[in-house]
């Protein structure tokens, strides 16, 4: 699963928690759609999520809901609840009865996260149990901070809630729920060493030939495979692949001619307008807007 790591490491993902309060009262919380990636988490205490459309569920505590792309969603209390709705800082709180939740946005530096956010569903739950332990453990570690902080959110919980994102779409994968997009190629076992290969060596003349070899297929069953999973071509993959680097390397101040090279090019010309192709904008344009950050 390193090739899922080194995607989460390149799209530099940043969340920022809007929301971390104990809720009393008669309360709902309402979400319209505008489309950026966000979750919910009830902290202490549970909730019903509605989101039209998809269904309803039951949030037991530490469950976690992420929309990639936010939808119309309502959240509100399991139980009847009367008075008026109050937010109150949670370390104040704990002998009010209400519900804890956490709300965050996930906002990504790099534009390769669009793939990415392609391949998952428009509302993935995932339930705090004996298979997630690691939301046991971010649960219990968000709680306690929140308990001694004097503010709703601060950086250390923003921290946790990027390493929360982070293991949501490693257990998301590893459960096998993605059947289709390039997530799905790090679940194939054989196609997954070939990804995980064009990532540690960008720069190499790879051959179909040589890819299939390398996953145990034939060259027609490796590539239909592969453009089934994903609707992409290895080759397609492969420049997507070194694209994202590219930028990355860019961003950070590299010369084109370097980043060229680097990935692949023996001409900057030609990887000037492959680079431009993908993303709408020259290398150089990319690499003057990191410099000035």
């Amino acid at each position: 699963m390193s090739s899922l790591l080194d995607i989460i490491e390149l799209i530099k993902l940043n969340v920022v928690v809007y929301h971390n309060a104990r809720v009393c009262g008669n309360w709902v919380i309402q979400e319209h759609s505008d489309y950026k990636t966000c979750f919910h988490m009830a902290t202490q205490g549970c909730c019903e999520l509605e989101v039209p459309g998809h269904g309803r569920w039951h949030l037991a505590e530490g469950d976690l809901v992420i929309f990639p792309r936010e939808l119309p969603h309502t959240i509100k209390p399991s139980v009847s609840m009367t008075g008026e709705q109050e937010h109150l800082l949670i370390a104040d709180a704990q002998d009010r009865p209400g519900t804890s939740m956490l709300c965050g946005e996930v906002q990504f530096l790099h534009q390769g996260y669009q793939s990415l956010l392609d391949a998952l569903p428009e509302v993935l739950v995932i339930q705090r149990d004996d298979s997630t332990p690691w939301l046991c453990s971010l649960l219990n570690l968000l709680t306690m901070e929140s308990l001694v902080s004097r503010t709703p959110t601060n950086v250390i919980i923003n921290r946790q809630c990027e390493l929360l994102f982070a293991y949501a779409l490693r257990h998301f994968i590893h459960q096998d729920e993605i059947k289709e997009g390039i997530l799905a190629l790090f679940s194939h076992q054989q196609i997954a060493r070939v990804i995980e290969a064009i990532h540690r060596a960008p720069e190499k003349n790879w051959q179909l030939s040589e890819m299939a070899v390398l996953a145990g297929m034939s060259r027609t069953r490796f590539a239909q495979t592969f453009k089934k999973i994903s609707h992409w071509t290895p080759m397609q993959y492969l420049t997507w692949w070194r694209m994202q680097l590219a930028w990355s390397l860019l961003y950070a101040g590299d010369s084109v001619a370097v980043v060229a090279e680097s990935v692949g090019y023996q001409s900057e010309a030609a990887f000037s307008r492959v680079f431009s192709k993908s993303f709408g904008e020259s290398a150089g344009a990319v690499r003057r807007s990191g410099i000035r950050g």
